[in-house]
């Protein structure tokens, strides 16, 4: 950290934040050159903002293993044999990605990221960051290989507190100074050029020079006001998942300035959480041990006794993210993912940790008895489920369209009856991740303003890029879509600089 004497210092470039966008953007300046400077809203034993707290899971196109090989490098030969890793490739991301989102995505963001993806992952390896195989929720033993599926095989080692160390470690080899409880405030410009931002570091209000600044400090899903104005009233009982500094400083200082609004400002990314979780992103208990992502095997019942999504519409990978606010309509925010004995060995890890909160009964009777539900339509609803379901292989590795009949909603795949205990009911609510609305960004990651023209010196990148999810989206896309743009915005800022450094020389 850069003691108070330097503030006085000026910066080829300022990057407003320090997740994941924003540690890959200030790589990608430095790497250019660049003299750069990271701000922190909040202190050292909190930084890495949303990004700490994922499980590291990371979505990019590939050809076949050979392809994921060059990225987990630690794969033997004798491990490769077991593996079966279906191919995802671009057109495949993209696909899904316009699928997710009903085809709102900007196609030119949305093919910069699915083209930038698997080149971005190279360099994030040759960066220092350790990929592994997400055996564990990506992928299921048969005929004793390990059979992946959904898109989704690698993640990062120790989850995002891992990403974020390493991310950390390769910021300070390469000399980038980051401040602490450093609250950037406003950007000062002049003839519509950025020429610095201002700051509070220590309750000391700072202004630095700058030619560049990226502001990387997440969208507004901790700032209940703005959830409340944009998202709807409802979302003030929503969970915060992860930092609670993403306030949306950076898309007001950026609007202030003339940046174009962009994306679906009504929308968000939200996911079923356990009922007992944090308020706000716990940094003690990072890696996203709160999640229930096992839904898909459930049945999901609310306060009233009544299911209220097809649990088995898709894989959770592209389901997850529109389900919270589902959840988060039902009375008193709450419900009951409910499991038999049959699929409990199925659920992810997160099932078993000591946080998770959970109800055991050797019956169904004594099940919904320890629950503050309507007994009797609880078990009316059960008993009329198992009696829907139709015949069919079960099959978890694939949407194997065994499914229920003559019941609304339906469940697709995936549709065992709930007969065999013991019987487990897992309590879940809403929690936000982060908020769709944000900033009209080119995907050289430049802010645009109203007349779709750079604002001279900003850039952005990760959570504050609208235009990208709508209503959902695919899994592992959100920490993609940081590294891709904040590798390209850190690489836009520092050609920007250099460029203004030369014309000043000429002039």
């Amino acid at each position: 950290m850069s003691s108070n004497k330097n503030c006085n210092s000026s910066y080829d470039v300022v990057v407003v934040g320090a997740g994941n966008a924003a540690l890959c953007a200030a790589i990608s300046a430095r790497e250019e050159g660049c003299k750069v400077l990271v701000l922190e809203k909040g202190p050292i034993h909190k930084r890495g903002g949303n990004s700490f707290f994922t499980d590291g899971a990371i979505r990019f196109a590939y050809s076949d293993l050979n392809a994921i090989r060059e990225v987990v490098t630690d794969i033997s030969n004798e491990e490769a044999t077991l593996i079966k890793m279906p191919p995802y490739s671009e057109m495949d991301y993209l696909c899904d990605l316009m699928r997710v989102t009903q085809g709102k995505s900007d196609p030119s963001l949305a093919k910069q990221l699915v083209s930038q993806s698997y080149e971005t992952i190279v360099w994030m390896k040759n960066q220092g960051i350790k990929f592994i195989l997400n055996y564990e929720n990506q992928s299921f033993k048969k005929d004793g290989k390990h059979h992946f599926w959904g898109g989704l095989p690698v993640k990062t080692e120790n989850q995002g507190v891992g990403l974020m160390e390493q991310l950390f470690t390769r910021a300070e080899e390469l000399g980038i100074d980051i401040w602490y409880n450093s609250r950037a405030t406003e950007l000062a410009a002049e003839n519509g050029i950025i020429i610095g931002i201002i700051l509070e570091k220590n309750e000391e209000k700072i202004k630095l020079n700058t030619s560049g600044v990226i502001l990387a400090c997440g969208s507004f899903e901790a700032n209940e006001q703005m959830r409340s104005q944009y998202i709807g009233e409802e979302w003030d009982n929503a969970i915060v998942r992860g930092t609670e500094y993403n306030t949306g400083d950076g898309i007001s200082m950026a609007i202030d300035v003339g940046a174009q609004r962009n994306g679906q400002w009504s929308g968000c990314h939200s996911i079923g959480t356990d009922y007992n979780a944090p308020k706000v992103g716990d940094f003690t208990k990072p890696g996203d041990i709160f999640k229930k992502h096992s839904y898909p095997y459930s049945i999901m019942l609310n306060r009233d006794g009544k299911r209220f999504v097809d649990e088995g519409a898709d894989f959770r990978n592209y389901t997850y993210a529109k389900y919270g606010r589902e959840i988060l309509k039902q009375p008193d925010h709450v419900a009951y993912q409910i499991y038999d004995t049959q699929v409990r060995p199925l659920l992810r890890k997160e099932y078993d940790l000591e946080e998770a909160t959970f109800y055991q009964a050797n019956s169904l009777e004594e099940l919904v008895n320890l629950l503050p539900v309507n007994r009797e339509e609880f078990l009316k609803t059960i008993k009329e489920y198992n009696a829907s379901v139709q015949e069919g292989e079960y099959s978890p590795t694939e949407k194997d369209g065994k499914r229920t009949l003559g019941i609304s909603p339906p469940k697709t795949n995936w549709a065992l009856p709930i007969e065999k205990g013991p019987f487990y009911a897992f309590p879940v609510t809403c929690g936000i991740t982060f908020s769709f609305g944000a900033l009209k960004v080119n995907p050289m990651g430049e802010v645009l303003n109203s007349n779709e023209e750079p604002l001279n010196g900003l850039f952005a990148a990760g959570e504050m890029i609208g235009g990208i999810f709508y209503e959902n989206y695919p899994g592992g896309s959100g920490l993609m879509s940081g590294s891709v743009f904040g590798k390209l915005a850190g690489k836009s800022a520092a050609l920007y600089t250099q460029e203004q450094r030369s014309n000043a020389i000429r002039n």
